[in-house]
């Protein structure tokens, strides 16, 4: 194995209703999970996201209806989840801006006070597209040298995500092999919540990125403006963004 693997790796992915981080729900998520000393672990859940699942997500991933109506809702399998990825870093294929803010939010609602600052964030589609830019099954392609079988399936996914990943560490010399080094590459942009409403400016402390008060910090914001603030926690926001919100909101007050 070429990464070098501090504390647990969980490589994950979810197949879902939409795109939607706010609105959309799960419908499966697959976690592989990778000890230091290269054992692994993995798990896959179909989930019944308590919506109808548009034919058009159906069409990417083939998870209808019928086929999750007696699986169990997210929020009966939250905890099994958080134990599995508790104490480990994640990782995932565009998951920094799609898998892992969708999943605080499932775990924000089904009651569990998810906090991201305890993770390494690793994304290998940024890593790929910085290094060579295209999808997962070029990436598979490139890297392993092996066909992606059944694509949109979280399990083989996930498999491959992590495969990807490995090989991206042999492949390249200047490549970090440790998670804090690639949760470091994987970033874009760095934001204080995970759907890009909170920026930092050059000073770390964190700004809108967003509406009338852009660019302006966000407790200078709350301090004279607090009607603000409700807005924001009425309004259809992800609730990871609300929590970081109302911490910053309570500061303010000091």
């Amino acid at each position: 194995m070429n990464l070098k693997l501090h504390k647990p790796l969980c490589v994950f992915d979810l197949e879902t209703t939409g795109v939607n981080v706010a609105k959309d729900r799960i419908v499966e998520i697959s976690i592989l999970k990778v000890n230091p000393d290269a054992s692994r672990e993995s798990k896959t859940w179909l989930v019944n996201p308590e919506m109808l699942i548009p034919k058009e997500s159906t069409a990417v991933h083939g998870i209808t209806d019928e086929k999750v109506k007696d699986a169990p809702t997210f929020k009966q399998i939250a905890a099994k989840v958080l134990e599995m990825i508790s104490g480990a870093d994640l990782g995932g294929f565009n998951s920094n801006r799609f898998d892992v803010p969708l999943l605080a939010e499932e775990l924000l609602r089904a009651g569990i006070d998810f906090d991201l600052s305890k993770f390494k964030l690793v994304d290998a589609q940024t890593i790929f597209h910085k290094m060579e830019p295209r999808n997962l099954t070029a990436a598979y392609q490139f890297y392993c040298k092996k066909g992606l079988e059944n694509a949109h399936s979280a399990e083989a996914d996930v498999l491959a995500t992590f495969e990807v990943l490995d090989a991206q560490v042999g492949h390249y010399d200047e490549l970090p092999n440790d998670i804090a080094g690639l949760s470091e590459f994987s970033f874009h942009n760095k934001f204080a919540d995970l759907a890009g409403f909170i920026a930092f400016d050059d000073e770390e402390k964190e700004i809108f990125s967003f509406g009338k008060y852009k660019g302006q910090r966000v407790k200078e914001v709350f301090q004279k403006d607090l009607g603000y603030y409700g807005w924001i926690q009425n309004a259809d926001f992800p609730l990871y963004t609300k929590k970081i919100l109302t911490g910053i909101q309570l500061r303010s007050k000091f």
